[in-house]
């Protein structure tokens, strides 16, 4: 046996011409008879006809020919049929096998109709709420931001002291109170304590209940004008607590002449407790006094009757639409000299007597009278029927200026608090915060949402 057996000879037959096919032996498995390739024939692996085949070890050629898959190859012991089960009858072995089909990347749902018009889906949107600021206006207000100094404390009597900032807030029927009173910037620079009072109480249960809200300043540039607000919020609460039953019956049933006489006896009761406690500590009336505003709901959630009433300067604004609404009772007040026809005396007599002049000579006070009181603060009251996604508030001069003197603060609240859900307690007290450069009173706040 020679070493050419296997080797392809000059003709390209494959055979040794001094052996006879029958004195050749059978070569390995990647010979003639494995490979299937007749004496005759052609190797598949050669570049063309007329060139010598190329051996089975051999390089591949430099380009494949086309098409560009390879001719299967020499098919290894062992090999069944059972391998080319999936195939077509029709299709040969060495076929190329095509791509598999993708999947659309968005199928559509069975049962769609594809139209152009067809509905797109729906999406999230979060309404946009401005984020809290520190101040609006022309610029930074002067004083900081943040408390620098306490009040000084006695000893003695530390229940005379005085928080910072009192927060509150609840929710019966209908409505959502938040309620806050912060010491303002001026007061917190200086050390003074907070002259606002602020006091939330409830009174009964269930759809009788009543609630309220009672806000109190007192006197600028006196020493216990913070005392004298704190007696005057806790005066107007037992008497309205100790009547709750007939003013809860009352503001169901409507009955606004009953409610305008039976608070306006209850407030000047409460003052006049005040001014009496003035002169047992031997101060004058007008240096312990304090202006009061009061505000009554009902646990009620078929009653949406809001019942406002007190004394002194404050504000009462209502949010409707998107819109601020001043709605503070004007009071009525004849100020100046007095002019003819209204209050001034006649020059003569009906008989012709010429007056004399009045020198302006001060009449000394009687032994006999008692001393006159000084003028009392006008009565306020109003009672106003609540629309769903109102929001009512009710606040004393510290906050009432700024918003009726700078528009930008009335912008940025109607922002924050015309969201669908009333604010929680901290953004509550974020909004009432806002500062306004040239304003730095205590600020005292309830706000009402209706739902």
């Amino acid at each position: 046996m020679s070493w050419s057996s296997g080797y392809p000879g000059p003709s390209g037959s494959g055979e040794d011409p001094g052996l006879s096919s029958a004195d050749a032996e059978p070569g390995p498995w990647w010979s003639r008879e494995a490979t299937g390739f007749s004496p005759g024939g052609a190797d598949p692996r050669s570049s063309g006809g007329g060139e010598e085949p190329l051996p089975p070890w051999g390089p591949p050629p430099a380009e494949p020919p086309t098409p560009a898959t390879f001719p299967p190859g020499p098919t290894p012991p062992g090999f069944h049929a059972e391998s080319l089960r999936g195939r077509t009858p029709k299709e040969p072995p060495g076929a190329a096998v095509p791509p598999r089909p993708t999947a659309p990347p968005h199928p559509a749902p069975p049962g769609a109709a594809a139209s152009e018009d067809a509905l797109p889906e729906p999406v999230l949107t979060v309404p946009h709420q401005p984020p809290p600021v520190d101040h609006v206006g022309s610029g930074p207000p002067t004083y900081d931001a943040e408390p620098t100094a306490l009040p000084p404390a006695d000893p003695d009597d530390l229940d005379d002291l005085v928080a910072d900032t009192v927060l509150d807030g609840a929710r019966y029927g209908a409505s959502t109170l938040r309620a806050a009173s912060v010491r303002g910037d001026s007061a917190r620079f200086r050390g003074e304590p907070r002259r606002d009072s602020l006091l939330t109480a409830r009174f009964g249960a269930g759809e009788h209940a009543l609630v309220l809200v009672a806000m109190a300043t007192g006197a600028r540039a006196t020493p216990g004008a913070h005392r004298a607000a704190a007696e005057a919020c806790r005066w107007i609460g037992r008497a309205v607590g100790r009547s709750h039953a007939r003013l809860a019956e009352d503001i169901r049933a409507a009955r606004r002449g009953d409610l305008k006489s039976g608070l306006h006896r209850l407030t000047d009761r409460s003052l006049g407790k005040l001014r009496a406690s003035a002169a047992e500590q031997g101060i004058e009336p007008e240096e312990y006094t304090a202006g009061l505003r009061c505000l009554l709901l009902t646990g009620d959630p078929e009653c949406r009757t809001r019942v406002f009433f007190g004394v002194g300067d404050g504000g009462l604004f209502r949010l409707r639409d998107g819109e601020w609404q001043d709605i503070e009772p004007r009071v009525a007040e004849t100020t100046g000299e007095a002019v003819v026809g209204f209050g001034s005396l006649p020059h003569e007599t009906p008989e012709g007597d010429r007056l004399t002049m009045d020198l302006g000579i001060t009449t000394p006070p009687s032994p006999y009278e008692p001393a006159s009181e000084p003028p009392r603060e006008p009565f306020r009251f109003r009672a106003s029927v609540a629309r769903p996604g109102d929001t009512l508030l009710l606040c004393t001069g510290g906050l009432a200026e700024p918003l009726r003197g700078e528009p930008q603060l009335c912008e940025h609240l109607t922002e924050r608090w015309s969201a669908a859900e009333p604010p929680g307690l901290a953004a509550f007290l974020a909004d009432t915060q806002v500062r306004v450069k040239g304003y730095a009173d205590d600020r005292t706040v309830a706000a009402v949402w209706e739902a």
